[in-house]
């Protein structure tokens, strides 16, 4: 597999179309939360959209994806369908997690798509295993683990790093640096602001990129991906991002300027390369509008969808939750 980026029109259509899908999806999600729809927290990706879209581009059905609390961009990327998505984030039987994942705990067995994680860091064993388990079971298969800067400062970062670089584990760490963890400027947490510097304690490769551009990005990930493809072991990737919204819908964002807010959506990716292509003449406004309207359409049939879902039955809500249910379930005796 070569780790170039085709830059033809369909492709770049396709890299815009799937970051406009995750931003639109998010904006109807802050409308369902502001009704009361949609409860708990929610963390949401605008902003770094390029990250997931490159990421996905260079990745296969067959390739496993861990992601944090803020994952909804990485599932729509990764393929899992907006219906089932929407539903989980209104708490619906019909959402991929039976309504009982909600935003922070996305997952779908079917895409391969091991979920959000509400731990920081709590996700990188994780890829480490179902890596370790591909290894032998998938030969081939990469599993991409999405985790935020703050998540370095985790003992199970460098355990982790360790471990995939002795076992030459098949895993791509994608560090969406956003410069945030929370409300903590990474200046003031960490001596090594260049997080992707961190891998050569364990030999490992790693590069940092330009997070803000999904062709850059995409280009990354593929070098990225066909070194571990080639037995070569795991590798980092450092995504320099921003976020343009508060960490979470509770957050004041009172450690942040809204001039450095404003400054990085001059960089906005979604607006950055519908530039570039009307500039360089591979897109028109109609087609634009064309897809607008399509995201759209996609957009109200997904809340449409979820909110004629059902809500889990009460008498339901103990399934899933202990072993003893899940074997009764399955017709065997469980003793206390």
């Amino acid at each position: 597999m070569s780790d170039k980026v085709h830059l033809d029109r369909a492709h770049l259509h396709h890299l815009w179309r799937l970051m406009l899908r995750i931003r639109r999806f998010e904006a109807k999600c802050v409308e369902l939360y502001q009704a009361q729809k949609i409860r708990g927290f929610l963390h949401l990706y605008d902003g770094e959209e390029a990250v997931a879209v490159g990421v996905a581009a260079a990745l296969q059905p067959r390739d496993a994806i861990v992601a944090t609390y803020r994952e909804h961009g990485q599932a729509l990327a990764h393929g899992v369908p907006m219906r089932p998505l929407m539903a989980e984030m209104l708490g619906k039987v019909e959402g991929c997690c039976r309504g009982r994942g909600g935003s922070m705990h996305l997952f779908s067995r079917e895409h391969r798509f091991f979920g959000g994680n509400a731990i920081v860091g709590g996700g990188l064993p994780l890829a480490a295993g179902i890596a370790m388990a591909d290894q032998r079971l998938r030969p081939g298969a990469v599993t991409a683990c999405f985790f935020g800067e703050g998540a370095v400062a985790e003992g199970a970062f460098h355990e982790t790093l360790n471990l995939a670089q002795l076992w030459k584990l098949p895993v791509l760490f994608v560090c969406e640096n956003n410069l945030y963890a929370m409300g903590v400027p990474l200046a003031q947490s960490d001596a090594e602001t260049d997080i992707w510097r961190k891998a050569a304690a364990y030999r490992m490769s790693a590069e940092q990129v330009d997070g803000m551009d999904p062709v850059q990005m995409e280009a990354a990930a593929r070098r990225a991906v066909e070194h571990i493809r080639q037995g070569q072991g795991p590798f980092l990737l450092e995504a320099r991002t921003y976020r343009f919204r508060a960490h979470s819908m509770f957050d004041t964002q009172a450690y942040r300027s809204r001039d450095e807010i404003e400054d990085w959506r001059k960089i906005d990716p979604i607006e950055r390369l519908r530039h570039w292509m009307l500039d360089n003449h591979q897109i028109t406004d109609d087609q634009l509008r064309s897809i607008e309207a399509e995201v759209a359409a996609e957009i109200d049939d997904a809340v449409a969808f979820a909110e004629a879902g059902s809500l889990e039955p009460v008498d339901q809500l103990e399934r899933f939750v202990l072993m003893d249910s899940v074997v009764q379930e399955q017709g065997t005796e469980v003793r206390p």
